[in-house]
């Protein structure tokens, strides 16, 4: 007659894989049953070749849509990943025997896919300990089960507790899916008894063990209409993502915690903290053979004050609080992330079944020696390097088609087109992405490609269009590049919207000085570039008369942006036309006058303006007859940003001083608010100087009179200067 055992287990809990193990070498069954999905069957065996590395996943993704998707975690504790690798070493059949996956992604769950259900459903065991007095279900395993040393007998018990459990609060969590699931499996594991196998196994979560009380009348459950087809495959996944805190419905508190307790038979509590010596070493902190040793002591005298046979992580934690002293804290959370939760990335095999692009991505990952990692990696390249280029290219190209693996930070040291700065992380979710994606192109630089070509011919604006521009400039897209490019041209001859050619000129600009530091060919683009600026000279003035304050501040912004695009370029024939379209705007007598302010700030400081001219302008914005809110926003639009126009221009301070003395009270308070955020652009120093200045001209003059008077402080202090001057002789080399 044959038998059906079934081992009711905790999702990734290295007590249930001990458990499991112990139990399935006392049955030895000719046929293992696991939660599952059904259609995993083709690639089940490939667990068992050599490249496989947990933690890995199950992917399945709907075949016409693999945006849909849904995994299943598996880690080198978790109970079901041991009772199929127990099954393929010794031959035995193997099945997964819950929902197929296509359902499973129809229906927006999965095993473990973060799904909300009631808690005592996602960890009944869970429930158990906390009514035995218990704050971790494992400890609880280990004290219940595990030392009792009767595995068969112990899910028996569980079996019978979860009946019990299912009945008392069963009316609560009534759920037609899950009774769906539970009919399915109860479906197969009868399949397999008439199969003729002598000894059947069924692991499944410990919910549902007793759903398999009686498989003899179990009904066949037919599949529901409109499932999409799925397809099935293996993935690397990270003990991030199988914690709770990524939101992972079975997820565990300490993936790297349970690892270690699987993996480690004995003192695994001084091992354990011999790794963290090893880490907290890592990041320059003292930790002696002493500290090990009596955190190691601490820990078991905690364990057995509070009744518990082997130290877990809160007698660890404590411990090492009262070992290392105050700075624990800080220690400990550094712990966490890299031992309790771990940053363990998983592997697998070649024969693991991929689309091409998969298998381009890990190609170029292998040329360029850049190996995807959990843990966070900071990458720095200096592109005029060919390695460095490539690799810059990748990151451009993956980011394109929706895959962040690298993310741009900030550049330390030396400056330059030429370096960029990355912080690399994998996310197993690229999985999925790289399956999406891979319906543009087989390879990374075709897929990326093609995204370009879709969002060019979708792009709402211009500004959307130079940002895609600059991207696939970074990437490395000549096809694409031209793509973008003639939508731009298509887009910007049919515009009137000169703010909006404003907008998309500086990405043109970085885009032009890119290619010129990674040898691109940017001859198109410098002529859509020498056409942007006739445009916006023709416009710009027209562009800044009458128009309300709102619109003046962006164009003012707009306005600076371009100026500084031009300016690294560095091209005469752009920066005339420029200049001339400022002054024509600074002229106009309807410009809004923080704009005129601005381009008057411009021209002085490119010294198109002397220091007479900008001193007739600003008095004439400042004369009586100007409404004193007029004034205070062309003062905003001159000064804003930089205060030295004013500090080393006494003429400029002292009709600024003049124009605040003769303001009237009324009109002083309408502007000061002007004024204050004009003034809080000036660094600290700035506003020093100018205090200084002023205090110095009103104590020699009267107050608000002399600002333009030279003041004490302009005079050279001969002794203080003779100081420095044997250190500058020897930094210039200059002798005597």
């Amino acid at each position: 007659m044959s038998e059906l055992h079934v081992f009711g287990i905790r999702h990734h809990g290295p007590g249930s894989a001990r458990s499991v193990l112990a139990g399935l070498g006392a049955v030895e069954p000719g046929c293992v049953l696991i939660e599952g999905p059904r259609d995993a069957g083709p690639v089940l065996g490939l667990a068992a070749e050599a490249g496989m590395r947990p933690p890995v996943a199950l992917l399945g993704y709907a075949k016409d849509d693999p945006g849909r998707a849904v995994f299943w975690p598996f880690a080198v504790f978790s109970p079901e990943w041991q009772a199929l690798r127990w099954a393929l070493a010794r031959g035995a059949d193997v099945r997964f025997i819950d929902l197929p996956a296509g359902e499973v992604i129809a229906h927006g769950e999965g095993a473990g896919d973060g799904e909300e259900r009631p808690a005592v459903v996602r960890d009944p065991l869970g429930l158990l300990a906390e009514s035995a007095g218990y704050d971790d279900a494992e400890r609880w395993w280990e004290d219940m089960v595990e030392h009792r040393g009767d595995d068969l007998a112990a899910f028996a018990a569980i079996t019978e507790a979860m009946a019990a459990l299912r009945e008392q609060v069963g009316a609560d969590v009534e759920d037609p899916h899950e009774r769906r699931r539970e009919d399915h499996m109860r479906a197969e594991a009868r399949r397999a008894l008439e199969d003729g196998f002598e000894r059947v196994a069924v692991v499944c979560g410990a919910w549902h063990a007793p759903a398999f009380a009686d498989v003899s009348r179990a009904r066949r459950v037919t599949g529901v209409r409109g499932t999409p087809k799925a397809e099935l495959t293996w993935v690397p996944w990270t003990y991030d993502r199988l914690a709770f805190r990524s939101g992972y419905g079975a997820g565990v508190v300490s993936p790297g915690w349970y690892e270690h307790l699987f993996v480690v038979d004995e003192e695994p509590v001084l091992r354990w903290l011999a790794r963290v010596a090893a880490v907290l070493r890592r990041h320059d902190t003292d930790v002696s053979t002493a500290h090990v040793i009596e955190a190691g002591r601490t820990a078991q005298a905690l364990a057995a004050l509070r009744g518990r046979p082997l130290p877990g992580l809160p007698e660890i934690g404590d411990a090492l609080r009262a070992v290392l002293g105050e700075g624990a804290e800080g220690l400990l959370a550094l712990l966490q992330e890299e031992l309790v939760i771990g940053q363990e990335l998983g592997a697998v095999a070649d024969a693991v079944p991929t689309v091409p692009l998969q298998r381009d991505l890990e190609r170029r990952q292998r040329s360029l020696r850049l190996k995807p990692e959990a843990a966070h990696r900071d990458l720095d390249l200096d592109v005029r390097r060919p390695l460095d280029l490539e690799r810059s290219h990748l990151l451009h190209r993956l980011a394109l088609i929706g895959i962040p693996w690298g993310r741009p930070s900030r550049v330390t040291g030396a400056r330059g087109t030429f370096r960029e700065a990355w912080r690399l992380q994998w996310q197993p979710e690229f999985a999925v992405r790289i399956v999406e994606a891979s319906g543009a192109g087989t390879t990374v630089e075709a897929a990326a490609a093609a995204h370009v070509a879709e969002r060019a011919a979708g792009a709402p604006d211009l500004g959307a269009l130079t940002e895609l521009l600059e991207a696939s400039l970074l990437a490395d897209l000549p096809g694409a590049v031209r793509q973008v490019l003639d939508a731009f041209e298509a887009r910007a001859a049919r515009s009137t919207d000169v703010p909006a050619l404003m907008g998309g000129l500086p990405a043109l600009a970085r885009a032009a000085r890119y290619g010129t530091a990674r040898a691109t060919d940017v001859g198109a683009l410098a002529g859509i570039v020498a056409e942007l600026v006739v445009r916006i000279a023709v416009g710009l003035p027209q562009a800044a008369a009458g128009i309300d304050d709102a619109a003046a501040a962006a164009l003012a912004e707009l306005i600076d942006d371009v100026d500084a695009a031009l300016g690294t370029l560095d091209d005469p024939g752009l920066v005339a036309p420029w200049r001339g379209a400022l002054a024509r705007a600074a002229d106009r007598t309807d410009a809004h006058a923080l704009v005129a302010g601005r381009c008057c700030r411009i021209l002085r400081d490119a010294g198109v303006l002397s220091a007479g001219d900008a001193a007739l302008r600003m008095d004439r914005a400042l004369s009586p007859g100007t409404p004193a809110l007029q004034a205070a926003a062309w003062i905003e639009g001159f000064l804003s940003g930089s205060g030295m126009a004013v500090i080393h221009d006494r003429e400029l301070l002292g009709l600024l001083d003049r124009w605040l003395a003769a303001a009237r009270e009324e009109d002083f308070t309408a502007f000061l608010a002007i004024l204050r955020r004009t003034f809080a652009t000036f660094t600290p120093p700035e506003r020093r100087q100018i205090g200084a200045r002023v205090r110095a001209a009103a104590a020699g003059t009267g107050a608000g009179a002399g600002a333009g008077a030279s003041p004490d402080d302009d005079e050279l202090d001969a002794d203080r200067a003779a100081l420095v001057l044997p250190v500058l002789r020897t930094l210039l080399g200059v002798a005597g």
